[in-house]
């Protein structure tokens, strides 16, 4: 491994971790608000069930998980898409446990479905960039410089936010 793509995995790292972070606070700490669901403890285990089912929600969930795609596309290059794939599916139940054993929100099989789906998504999108640029250390290249932007916009939103700073309001 070269200096230039250890110095790629590093960055990739980094942005994951951030990542993981901003996703917890959204997942879990719901941005810091108390919601009066948090009272009691739910499961649905009946995918894509009426009672819970939202399709904004459904893509939301897929589009907050393709990050976690690319970003193992890039770490886990050598390994296979069955690793990639449980692996998505371990951090989204991790997620939704988390949800559960602390009241923060449903164990909802729907949303470990769809959670899986993103990451299935952002790992085909890496590939997708791998045979763009021909090569796995460029494409890595291209999606850091992206990730790194769009990591910089979407923390400054959620402080903005956070600190009541934009005319949105989520309180």
């Amino acid at each position: 491994m070269g200096k230039a793509e250890n110095n790629a995995d590093k960055l990739t790292k980094t942005l994951l971790v951030v990542y993981l972070i901003v996703m917890g606070w959204i997942i879990l700490l719901k941005f810091g608000v108390k919601f009066s669901y948090m009272d009691e403890r739910n499961i649905n285990l009946i995918p894509f069930a009426n009672g819970y089912y939202d399709k904004m929600e459904t893509f939301l969930n897929v589009v907050i998980f393709i990050p976690l795609g690319i970003y193992a596309g890039m770490l886990f290059r050598n390994k296979a898409f069955v690793f990639n794939l449980l692996f998505f599916f371990l951090v989204s139940l991790m997620l939704e446990g988390l949800q559960y054993a602390f009241k923060l929100g449903t164990f909802d099989i729907t949303d470990l479905l769809t959670n899986t789906s993103g990451g299935i998504v952002g790992y085909l999108l890496y590939s997708a960039f791998k045979k763009l640029f021909k090569s796995p250390n460029k494409a890595q290249k291209f999606l850091n410089t992206i990730a790194a932007l769009g990591t910089i916009l979407i923390v400054s939103l959620l402080v903005l936010l956070k600190l009541n700073m934009l005319p949105v309001r989520y309180q």
